[in-house]
């Protein structure tokens, strides 16, 4: 008789299931280092699987008999971190916030915490980057001290859910999850493994007792939440907060909400007393005084909210054989293609001149209703004409001069109505030459001191 040969071992990639007939270092797949295991042995039994009878809070019953009611929506007393988790928190729901380190992620959540303590509820912040002290001290600065706001500095998973059977708190925030290990499970804190067993406890925990959960993720460098991709599937709330470090602006936004839109932005201000609400952001990109040649006002949209953003540029001659572009704000590729538009297409001479384009207060600007803008800011650079400040811009431009519309214009338009402005040049200018015709007939004020002809 015949024996039968044992199948060959197979290796499985730990963050996307790709599998492989021989050990690799480097998934082929997800390009991801170190995440292909040798799969157990099949060993040919099967096991039988008893069905079970569920208890009678967990029978099936038809959709429309269940009831919304058993989970509100609590405010987390931070009105703009509320916005983007779509009116509140919901109980029993898991909440991964991300971001680059040292942009605010622990600021903001003990703001959280406080708030929601002040607000009648137990919070329990579980810590495992920094002892209790060293919250305290940041709490202390930012006046988020109350007694009903519990800390606890713990890297072990088993002593944290210790803290919530003894805490029993009503809002529990665990920073980071990255740094929580759990003894079921072999490996280093921070390894795949180790962050699907603690991710996968807590959000159970969550489920079980109706208790939300915020829990803190690492990004990569490039930018992407650390660990494997499994964590996001697994939580309810993907939120990112972003922002530059040069700047005090923060953003936070949802990439992933079951419980509500994803095109909300939440608008933060980070101070010596920690961090501000944001809620009318629309002066923080605008410079202030009188209207200077080189500047326009375009309306950018984050999320749901319109915004006012000042695009400035500045031309000087260049005696250099290729003249320097700077960006800082927009897209480099989109201002190259701005000026060889209006080179071409409205005869306004680009190539022999220095050109710096940048944006007010450090925002980030790339999307193509910048266009139309940073064409009537260069061309308002060199011919030394100043665009009144009642005046906005907004439009695509393609490679044949057209100006083309944007995505949700009328949304555009009618913010920009709000905050003052009297005219918004769009694409009911068919052209850019006709655009910049205009600015120029209607609303502009030629500066006396260069001798250049108008558009």
């Amino acid at each position: 008789m015949a024996t039968r040969k044992p199948a060959p071992p197979a290796y499985v990639c730990t963050e996307c299931g790709w599998t492989t007939a021989k050990w690799v270092g480097r998934c082929g797949e997800c390009q991801q280092w170190g995440t292909v295991q040798e799969q157990a042995t099949q060993t040919g039994i099967l096991r039988r699987v008893n069905a079970l009878a569920p208890t009678a809070d967990r029978a099936a019953r038809p959709i429309t008999q269940i009831t919304t009611q058993d989970a509100p929506r609590r405010t987390s007393g931070v009105g703009e971190f509320d916005r983007v988790l779509g009116g509140g928190i919901v109980p029993g729901a898991a909440i991964l916030l991300s971001g680059e380190p040292g942009v605010g992620k622990s600021t903001l959540l003990l703001e959280v915490a406080a708030q929601a303590a002040r607000s009648g509820r137990r919070v329990l912040y579980a810590s495992a980057e920094e002892s209790p002290a060293q919250v305290r001290l940041r709490a202390e600065r930012t006046g988020a001290l109350h007694d009903e706001l519990y800390l606890a500095s713990e890297t072990d998973l088993a002593t944290i859910l210790g803290h919530i059977d003894e805490v029993q708190p009503q809002l529990v925030i665990v920073d980071s999850v990255q740094t929580v290990s759990s003894s079921l499970t072999d490996g280093a804190a921070g390894q795949p493994s180790q962050v699907r067993e603690v991710a996968a406890t807590l959000i159970r925990v969550a489920k079980e007792r109706d208790l939300p959960i915020i829990i803190v993720g690492h990004v990569t460098k490039d930018g992407q939440v650390a660990g494997p991709r499994v964590l996001e599937h697994l939580v309810d709330v993907v939120c990112h907060f972003e922002g530059d470090r040069q700047t005090s602006l923060r953003f936070i936004r949802a990439l992933k909400n079951r419980f509500g839109p994803t095109d909300e932005v939440g608008c933060f201000e980070m101070t010596g007393d920690g961090i501000a609400e944001v809620p009318d952001p629309s002066g923080l990109f605008l410079s202030q005084g009188a209207s200077e040649p080189g500047t326009c006002v375009a309306i950018s949209l984050e999320g749901r909210r319109a915004l006012p953003v000042e695009v400035q540029a500045l031309t000087v001659p260049s005696n250099a054989p290729n003249p320097r572009r700077i960006v800082h704000g927009l897209d480099s590729s989109r201002v190259a293609m701005v000026l060889a538009i209006l080179e071409r297409r409205a005869g306004v001479p680009t190539g022999s001149l220095d050109v710096y384009v940048s944006t007010v207060g450090g925002v980030r600007f790339t999307e193509p209703a910048a266009d139309l803008a940073i064409a009537i800011a260069v061309a308002g650079s060199i011919q030394m004409i100043s665009v009144p400040r009642t005046v906005a811009a907004v439009g695509e431009l393609s490679l044949a001069g057209e100006v083309r519309p944007v995505t949700q214009a009328a949304q555009r338009r009618s913010e920009a109505a709000r905050l003052g402005y009297e005219q918004v040049v769009d694409d009911r200018s068919k052209t850019l030459r006709a655009a910049l015709g205009d600015v120029r007939a209607r609303n502009s004020t030629r500066r006396p001191d260069r001798d250049i002809p108008p558009f």
